[in-house]
Parts: structure tokens; sequence; C-alpha cells
């Protein structure tokens, strides 16, 4: 029966029907990106975002108190916050938890102004926030339910109806304050995402049959494979639950740390908190790191660590009577020889990493005063990057945008004073900037200083311009004036029809994007590149650079290059493997 007042557990509900209503339209959201590029992401990786707090969510007990449901959303929102799209959801959900935190019961008035401060703190994280965005439509939402309170409205279905149906109102408006949205015929992808968190919600609500159980793979940029159970093979062999009685409360980065340890160790992560105890639930090869980290935190209780393989192996040969022994008792065996051990002073890799330790990401070695991490994809630009004097290169980039907790992990690693970050993308800045708060507001003297290097390009010469001996101020200066010099593009495919730009694209067509739109369009993707590097270089350029993708062989950049030099006799034309996928091509120009 509806009420004029909603509980934690009615709040819980709603939060993540909201999820899973996100995650079933994030392919549909995916498609509404302005570019019509193959990696089009911003459905994916507001899902990705939340549902990092969503699965920290379905852990806790209907009887849920409202504070720790609300810590429980931002924080995992927070740290699982990617791209820009993802870290503003993250600052919507961080402002209205705030506003309603303090109340056991929520009512219209308490609700209107929750989400007046969710546009708030969301508007103070862009830098320069633009209409037409998510941004846009969530101050409609808000501005809508003040004028329903203020109108004395008591009725929650009526309010949340009436709110939604005018933040629908105001999407459908997002072509006409952006036009580049409305010749692509789209609406703001990120404004849609939004508006389909809000109506799972209110399904949920209205008491509607919801799916409540959470896709954790919706959560991890690795979609996980499906086997056969007698195929299964168990990569981490113990699942290790207890309960920490806290010495105090942990604070929001104790908590980010706490869980990001328990994911370099392992998988299936269950971690909730409140004032006095910290639930963990952990899929790993060594119980006994989960349980030594969490010593740090207070007394342990209720420890129950199970042996997986053993007893998936035991339930095999019992629904196999004809089953061979021999071979279940020697693979049993033989994983105890795979499980490997660590003391307390060595590096754990992340999970995925144990196999590529001849190729590590971190390379910092020694303590100094200026480290550096970087985001891209594709091994050879990694290498790039490494012989620059990078010390931790983040797998990602345009196809994959890493997490907020992603970020400050990696500069957490880099042994030095001050740790600036290439993000390499447009799309990753704002999460590079909410890492750097977060260390901010960690105990210690480290800082993050983020480089706004919107292309990879950008990066390689911010890196090549430090200066050793330089201070981390006068470093931070010389990179930001060297990358405004570079002009930068990429070579991609269209996965649909479109127009942008006044350009007609065609599903299939290979484009030139630049830093500031198309730059060149057509079927030959030697023809495409030159199009676009001649409009990236002029009389002053005497560099250009190809770094070649994954899809291009050595001898076809090469041809190219040829092509290139006898265009632009007077300019230097650099060839290099980058290994990046989906971009056939990434071109810079100084």
């Amino acid at each position: 029966m509806l009420s004029n007042t909603i509980n934690a557990s009615d709040v819980k509900k709603m939060f993540l029907a909201g999820a899973s209503n996100l995650n079933a339209k994030k392919e549909w959201i995916n498609e509404l990106n302005v570019f019509p590029v193959p990696d089009g992401d911003t459905g994916t990786n507001m899902t990705m975002t939340i549902m990092s707090a969503a699965k920290d969510v379905k852990a806790l007990p209907e009887d849920v108190d409202m504070g720790v449901l609300c810590k429980n959303i931002y924080s995992g929102a927070m740290r699982g916050a990617r791209g820009n799209s993802g870290v503003i959801l993250s600052q919507l959900l961080r402002g209205f938890t705030k506003g309603v935190r303090d109340y056991d019961e929520l009512n219209v008035p308490i609700i209107a102004d929750a989400f007046g401060k969710a546009v708030e703190t969301a508007y103070k994280a862009v830098m320069k926030p633009k209409e037409g965005t998510i941004l846009t439509v969530a101050k409609g939402v808000a501005e809508k339910a003040m004028e329903l309170s203020k109108e004395g409205t008591e009725d929650l279905a009526v309010f949340f109806e009436e709110t939604i149906k005018y933040g629908d109102v105001v999407l459908s408006k997002t072509p006409e304050m952006l036009p580049v949205l409305k010749q692509a015929g789209v609406v703001d992808s990120g404004g849609q995402g939004l508006m389909q968190v809000l109506k799972g919600a209110l399904d949920a609500f209205l008491g509607k049959e919801i799916d409540y159980s959470i896709d954790e793979a919706a959560a991890t940029p690795v979609p996980k494979k499906a086997k056969a159970e007698a195929e299964v093979d168990i990569k981490f062999g113990y699942c290790t639950e207890f309960i920490v009685l806290l010495n105090k409360p942990l604070n929001v980065k104790q908590e980010i740390d706490f869980k990001s340890f328990l994911e370099s160790i392992g998988d299936s992560i269950v971690m909730v908190a409140d004032d006095e105890i910290c639930k963990v639930h952990v899929h790993s090869n060594d119980p006994g790191l989960a349980i030594q980290r969490a010593l740090m935190y207070g007394q342990l209780s209720n420890m129950k660590i199970d042996n997986m393989r053993m007893e998936h192996r035991e339930k095999l040969f019992h629904e196999t009577e004809s089953g061979v022994y021999a071979e279940i008792e020697t693979e049993i065996n033989g994983a105890a020889e795979s499980t490997p051990t660590y003391s307390k002073d060595d590096d754990i890799p992340l999970k995925g990493e144990a196999s590529k330790a001849e190729e590590p990401k971190y390379v910092n070695a020694e303590h100094k005063e200026i480290g550096f991490v970087a985001v891209c994809a594709g091994e050879g630009l990694a290498e790039i990057f490494r012989g620059l004097g990078v010390d931790y290169v983040i797998e990602g980039g345009q196809t994959m945008n890493p997490s907020t907790a992603d970020i400050l992990d990696a500069a957490s690693k880099v042994d030095a004073d001050t740790v600036f970050v290439l993000p390499n993308n447009k799309n990753i800045i704002l999460a590079a900037n909410q890492a750097k708060i977060m260390m901010d507001d960690k105990e210690g003297d480290k800082k993050i200083i983020v480089i706004p290097t919107k292309t990879v390009p950008q990066g390689i010469t911010a890196a090549i311009n430090f200066i050793p001996g330089a201070s981390a101020q006068e470093n931070e200066e010389g990179m930001i004036e060297a990358i405004a010099s570079v002009k930068s593009g990429e070579i991609t495919y269209a996965v649909r029809d479109t127009m942008i730009d006044d350009v007609t694209i065609k599903q299939g067509d290979y484009m030139g994007i630049g830093d500031n739109g198309i730059l060149g369009v057509g079927g030959d993707i030697d023809d495409v590149t030159e199009m676009m590097i001649n409009k990236i270089a002029d009389d002053s350029t005497e560099l250009i650079s190809l770094y070649y993708g994954s899809d291009i062989k050595e001898d076809e950049a090469n041809t190219l290059s040829e092509r290139i030099v006898a265009k632009f006799p007077n300019c230097d034309v650099e060839v290099q493997y980058g290994g990046q996928p989906i971009y056939y091509y990434i071109v810079s120009a100084e």
C-alpha cells in the first residue's frame, strides 16, 4: 500500500530497481551517443558506476538504517565512477544521500530538498557545466520537485510521477540546447540514463514486480563467460567470510582502500560497513591476506573459510557415479601447487596480472618526489609511456574508461610525493579529478596532479616535457602549456548512419575524428587519414606522428607514411606501433 513516506527499506528497493532498469537499457543508451563510433559507452559507464554501489546495497539487511544505506550508495558509486556520465551520476547520488541520510522516513519536502542537493553537488564537480546534458535533466527534475513541494503535494506517487514526467520533457528539449544532438537526431544519452534510473525506482515504489538480483558482471569491464558446471575453472579457491568489530568507524577513504585491496587478491567481493561492524565476503587464493588486512581495523568474528575447489570436485564425484576418482584427486592436489603465496612485504598483483609478471604495469622501484600514471589502450602505447618514465600504466581509454578507484589505486602504488595523472581522454578527466580529491582527503602528504590530456598524443607530449629537478608546480605549468600546441585525430569506423557537423556519415564509413569534431569521412582508410591530417597540419607543423593500431600491419602504416611525407616534405613523419583497438590510427601534428 502506497503512503506519503518511505523508509530505508523502500529506498533500498527503489535504488536497486533503478540500477536494474539502467542495466537493462544500457545498450540502447550507448546507441544514443552522438558519434557513431563502435565504443559508445555512456550506458556502460553509468551502469558500471551504479552497479558498483548496487552490489553493496544488495547485501544490506531489509531493516537497514538510512545512514548505513546512504553511505553504501555514495561510497560505492564514487569508487566505481567511470567516464563523465558515471562521475556525474556518482555526484548526484552523493548529493541526494547527503540530503536524506539523517532521516528515518522521507516525505515530499525532504526528497525535494535532496534532489536540489544532488544537482548542486553534481554541478560543483564539473568545471565547465554544459546545458543540454544529464546536468540539465537532473536540474529540471529537482526544480519540478521543489515546485510540487511548495504547492503542498503530499502524495508520493503523484510527486514521483510528475517529476519524472517533467524530466522526460526536459530530456526531449536537450537537442534544442546542443546543436550536435539535434543534428544527430538523438537526446542526451546521460540524461536518458538518469531517467531510466528514476523510472526503475518509481516502478519499485508503485509495487510493480521487479527483479532485484544484481548482475555483478555489469560492474566489471570483463564480462564473465558461462560454462557448464563440469567445466568450471575455479580461479580463486577459498570462500572467506568474516565480520570486523571496528575499533572506530571507517571513513570513505578507508572503505575504498580496503575494498580495492580485496579486489586485488580475489573476486566476488561483498563489503558492507556501518559505524560498528564491517561484513566481508571474498573469493581468493590466500584467505590470510584478507584476514591480516582486516585486523588493521578491528577484531574478527564469525569467521568462515571454505575450499571451493574441493567442494566442487566432491560434488562432481558424487553426481557422476562412474567418475574416475584418481583424476579428481589429481586435480584437487594439483590446485594447491598453483596457489600463490605472498609475504606481507610483497607487492600483490591485481587479479589477472599474476600471469603477466614479466610485463609489470608498475615500474617505480624507489621513492622519488614526482611519479606518473598514464591511461592508454594498446601494448605499444603502454611501452611508449613506460619508456618516457611513466611508473604505472592503466589499461583503458576510449574503449574502456577506468574508474575513480582504478586511478586512485594506481597513484597509491607509485612511491612518490606527487603523482601526475595523464588521463589521455576527455571522458576520464572527471574521474581523475575525483581521485585527486579522494587522495587529498586521505591521511598523508601524497597528492595527485591531473594534467588534463584529452588524447594520447597530448599525454606523450606532456611526459616528454617533464623536467627532472623542477618543482611539481613548474612541471604542471610546463606540461599544460606544451599540450596546448598538440593537434590530434583518430581514425575509426561508423556503426550507424548519422549526420554530424553537416557531414553525412554512413554505416561502415571510415571517420577521422579531431579534437573538435569530424575531419574526414570516406571508404578508404588512407584517404580519410590524409584528409584528416590536411586539417590538423599547417605550415608551422614540424612533426607528424602516426600510431597504428592492432588492426593495421606495419607495412600498411609505412605505405601511408610515404604518402604523408610526399604531401608534407618539410615535416618529419614518425611511425610507431600503438596496438590500440578500434582506432586504426592515432595521429598528432606538432
